[in-house]
């Protein structure tokens, strides 16, 4: 079959026609933007374009940045204040890079709940989900080993903390660690292999991207009802209707973005990495980036460090196993009642994980409210609290969510995606009474 059998696009010139029996980019573009989508997509579908805007500006910046940093145990620290003072506009790229790696994570973790909460992880597009989810996973290694490169006290420890991590790993811990960091302990040598690696990986990702956006061509966008496009009564194409939308969303996350690059630049970093890394004087408490920090929580809650790591690699192996835990034949939590409020606890327990990540394991919930001690702690501490909501977010996946695909009665689903958009009050002729939404 002729490649070019299901596009619209016909080369209007002598070149264009050369180039497109060759090299057909152009054709590519306009199919893309004439792919067609389906027409009740709501402000939720744009942080994928988001998502896209945050890689290209982390890659920009970041080789600026690499111009001008000194991947060296005494001169790390020195080139961050170089950049900052001396680099025209340094400061100000040194602030994107920064804030970007938060907002990029902001917007993945929406991009990811909305997925969860609409279904968008089932057939036909388990694979796309994976992409996302192996997408994901390469995010936080980068995050980390850029979060080392200012070799501030937050980064030096924080660098020790996690590469111990895989020390715990029977037979080959060891060995793992000792590629990791290149010496014997976290030192100038770990600093040149992770900023290697940090540099490198952003390319993995946008060639991941790549493939995630291609996977999503193939069985089409996902949508609010979860309802399959039945026909071309579904869709409009992708451009102009959500470019337009994505963009005007892009804009407002810029000024979001803004705020923290002009008017709270170091809000969401540590105080401690503007001190340059000592190996004598440990912090008080180390902790790593807020984006990690539910996955740290899980990790402390279990006193035993092999069954912590475990544990935490667990936690990440639910979102790859996602496809095939949840057992409903309805797709959109819209139309399931039950399963959306179970959701929502899941979400206020991953937001109760970041926040005792953030805090010592032993420090109490409520100051000086007497509390009995099981174990090893007081059960008034965030290593309960951690405990407690670490047991849901694994009940969600392995428990919950299974049952609730099984048990559930859902709410009557649409026969297509025109009919709940027609039968909208804001889709009614004017004076006339709205259509009643036809449910099957």
């Amino acid at each position: 079959m002729d490649a070019h059998s299901h596009s619209h696009y016909e080369p209007n010139t002598a070149f264009e026609r050369w180039l497109d029996a060759r090299l057909p980019i152009v054709r590519f573009g306009k199919d893309l933007l004439d792919f067609p989508t389906p027409k009740n997509l709501n402000y939720w579908w744009t942080f994928g374009g988001i998502l896209a805007f945050c890689l290209a500006v982390q890659i920009v910046t970041g080789i600026v940045l690499a111009m001008h940093y000194n991947a060296s145990g005494t001169g790390a620290f020195d080139s961050i204040q170089h950049i900052m003072r001396d680099v025209n506009y340094g400061w100000l790229i040194r602030y994107i890079h920064a804030n970007g790696a938060s907002m990029f994570f902001v917007a993945v973790y929406i991009h990811i709940f909305r997925g969860i909460y609409y279904g968008s992880y089932k057939a036909p597009r388990e694979l796309l989900w994976l992409i996302g989810a192996v997408i994901y996973l390469t995010m936080m290694a980068t995050a980390f080993f850029g979060y080392v490169l200012p070799w501030g006290q937050m980064s030096f420890w924080g660098a020790k903390v996690i590469t111990s991590i895989f020390g715990a790993i029977p037979v080959i811990g060891p060995a793992i660690v000792s590629w990791l960091v290149g010496s014997f302990t976290v030192d100038a040598p770990t600093l040149n292999r992770f900023f290697s690696l940090h540099y490198l990986l952003p390319f993995v990702i946008a060639g991941l991207v790549a493939l995630h956006i291609w996977a999503l061509h193939v069985p089409g966008n996902s949508n609010p009802t979860g309802v399959n496009v039945k026909d071309k009564s579904d869709t409009v194409p992708f451009h102009p209707y959500y470019t337009v939308k994505d963009g005007f969303a892009v804009s407002v996350f810029m000024l979001m973005f803004a705020i923290f690059v002009f008017f709270m630049p170091e809000a969401l970093g540590h105080v401690d990495n503007n001190i340059a890394a000592n190996p004598l004087a440990t912090p008080a408490h180390i902790v790593p980036e807020w984006y990690l920090l539910p996955y740290y929580a899980i990790l402390r809650a279990i006193p035993d460090k092999l069954t912590g790591v475990i544990a935490l690699a667990a936690a990440i192996g639910c979102l790859f196993a996602l496809p095939w835990l949840d057992r409903s034949r309805v797709r959109s939590m819209r139309y399931r009642p039950q399963a959306r409020l179970y959701f929502f606890i899941f979400i206020a327990a991953c937001l109760i994980l970041g926040y005792c990540g953030a805090h010592e394991p032993d420090q109490q919930i409520i100051p000086g409210l007497a509390a009995f001690n099981i174990g090893d702690s007081s059960i008034n501490s965030m290593a309960w609290l951690s405990r407690i909501a670490g047991l849901y977010y694994f009940a969600w996946f392995l428990l919950i969510n299974p049952l609730l695909g099984l048990r559930e009665t859902p709410l009557p689903v649409p026969e297509s995606i025109s009919t709940p958009v027609l039968s909208h009050p804001a889709a009614a002729p004017a004076g006339a009474a709205a259509a009643p939404e036809k449910k099957g």
